[in-house]
């Protein structure tokens, strides 16, 4: 790394982006992920240089980065075109709500914002706590989180994680441990026999319309279409 903390860094996700600004950090950034919305004057202020699992190298090197900030291994062939280059990269793994925390962590840590990344952490993590211990009627309802619809694959860890803080039952809570989304494909009958009351839906911004869901779920349950199925994302992590 050329300087320290690095004053040119190119995010290939979304979410050091969203953290970089929180920290009041953003002057740094100098490229950014085509999907990034957070906050929202990023579409204006930083360039796109790449989409999940493909990049603009050549337009990444001409912005000459100090550092490159990407995510897990789905990005490695490009990563790997960058450190040929002779870029720095940090690769984060995170994959559950503590991996989060530390990516935050992290971040800050990386930019000499250790200290508020700290703060910025142990907030969430105090409005987490909030939150889980906010008293609900019972039963808890019985939640089914889609991540892609075909194949069926059910969420990441965080978002079993966050199910149950925010008061329901992840209907498939082993499945939260398969990092992988390919090992998290489930068959319709699977889902079925779960008798979820909601089922949740983000398909990684798949242009497409809400579904029936009545293949899936027995009558009644609750179907919820999250907002980020409107964008071009198609990656499934």
């Amino acid at each position: 790394m050329r300087h320290f903390p690095p004053r040119r860094i190119v995010c290939l996700t979304e979410e050091t982006v969203e953290t970089l600004y929180l920290l009041g950090e953003q002057d740094r950034i100098v490229g950014v992920s085509g999907y990034a919305v957070r906050p929202p004057q990023v579409r204006r202020e930083k360039a796109r240089v790449s989409a999940f699992i493909s990049a603009d190298i050549p337009k990444i090197l001409k912005l000459e980065p100090d550092l490159i900030l990407a995510f897990s291994d789905l990005q490695a062939e490009i990563v790997s075109d960058l450190v040929r280059a002779g870029i720095p990269v940090h690769v984060f793994n995170q994959r559950n709500v503590a991996g989060i925390l530390a990516m935050i962590r992290m971040v800050g840590a990386l930019v000499g914002a250790a200290d508020r990344a700290d703060q910025l952490a142990t907030g969430y993590e105090q409005r987490l706590a909030a939150i889980a211990s906010t008293a609900r009627p019972s039963p808890k309802p019985k939640v089914y989180f889609e991540e892609w619809d075909d194949p069926l694959i059910s969420g990441i860890g965080w978002v079993s994680e966050l199910v149950e803080i925010a008061g329901g039952q992840d209907v498939l809570p082993n499945l939260r441990f398969q990092q992988a989304a390919k090992d998290r494909i489930v068959s319709a009958d699977l889902v079925r026999d779960a008798a979820p009351d909601v089922i949740l839906a983000s398909w990684c911004g798949a242009r497409k319309s809400c579904p029936k869901r009545s293949e899936i779920g027995p009558a009644g349950a609750k179907f919820l279409l999250s907002a980020t199925a409107g964008s071009s994302k198609s990656n499934r992590r």
